[in-house]
């Protein structure tokens, strides 16, 4: 998870220095066009080949990848024009809608707890944005949008990943996302010059790394232990944010962070006690009132 906190920050960096000379949707293209030509080699490990692709959730796909897409517009254009570390606070703000999601859409049972950590998370969410504040822009609300559409996608890749193995979703992810970016890319299209191609070329083999080290990662632990390793990405990208554009953090983007991080460890940690209880034979005491 550490890993993946890495390079998803160092992605960010890298779309940042490439929103300076391209649009945000040719930015979505070239990232999830080098991005699949890193997935590819998931095809060639022994028993694989083309037969791995099969599947019968091709519907399922389109539909997270259609959302998928949408959120990945309005994340880079956020990373593009907002302050980096409050661009990645608001991002934070996806395990709410997550939350929120599940309740609508998969009809999971949220009691009082869990609900009083989406109400802390959406506090911080607000710290941050300050409405009605000189500070507050439109702009920040697309980040918000990013992060309530990826609330989404986490439901749909949570269904998924029931009869799919994590690669094939890497690889159908980025099957779909290069046409789907490419056609909104080439009513902008201007082609990278210079240095700008590394940071395209970039974007795309650490967004799928950091992909693949992700699904991995919560395969081998528990999502209430790898959450606040995730948090590690805001110092990072803060940090280069000051070196590299002279960005400072204020002190409101800094509490509203910690009230998300507050309420997302708290979601992770119920999440992966009930995962626990619903993974054993044994017969499970009923929640009490309250969690």
């Amino acid at each position: 998870m550490l890993g993946s906190t890495l390079l998803f920050a160092l992605m960010v960096i890298a779309i940042r220095l490439a929103s300076e000379s391209l649009h945000t949707f040719e930015i979505a293209f070239f990232r999830n066009f080098f991005g699949l030509l890193a997935a590819l080699p998931l095809l060639l490990r022994p028993g694989r080949g083309l037969a791995f692709l099969r599947t019968a959730q091709l519907p399922r796909y389109f539909v997270r990848c259609l959302i998928g897409i949408a959120s990945m517009f309005c994340g880079f254009w956020a990373i593009g024009n907002l302050p980096l570390a409050q661009a990645v606070s608001l991002s934070y703000s996806t395990p709410i809608f997550v939350t929120i999601a599940a309740v609508l859409f998969l009809r999971e049972q949220v009691r009082a707890r869990r609900w009083t950590a989406v109400g802390l998370g959406f506090l911080g969410v607000l710290v941050i944005l300050r409405p009605g504040s000189g500070e507050f822009t439109p702009g920040m609300l697309v980040a918000v949008a990013a992060a309530m559409l990826s609330g989404l996608v986490a439901i749909q890749i949570k269904e998924l990943s029931r009869t799919e193995p994590a690669d094939r979703i890497v690889i159908w992810t980025t099957l779909f996302w290069v046409p789907m970016s490419l056609l909104p890319a080439m009513a902008v299209w201007e082609w990278p010059q210079g240095i700008v191609w590394l940071w395209v070329v970039a974007a795309g083999i650490l967004g799928t790394g950091g992909h693949m080290l992700w699904t991995r990662a919560l395969q081998l632990g528990e999502v209430s232990a790898l959450t606040p390793i995730s948090f590690m990405q805001l110092p990072v990208v803060a940090l280069f944010g000051w070196v590299l554009f002279g960005q400072t953090v204020d002190g409101w983007t800094i509490a509203g962070a910690a009230i998300i991080f507050v309420a997302n460890a708290y979601i992770a940690h119920r999440e992966a006690q009930l995962s626990r209880r619903a993974s054993t034979s044994a017969p499970v005491e009923a929640a009490k009132p309250g969690e």
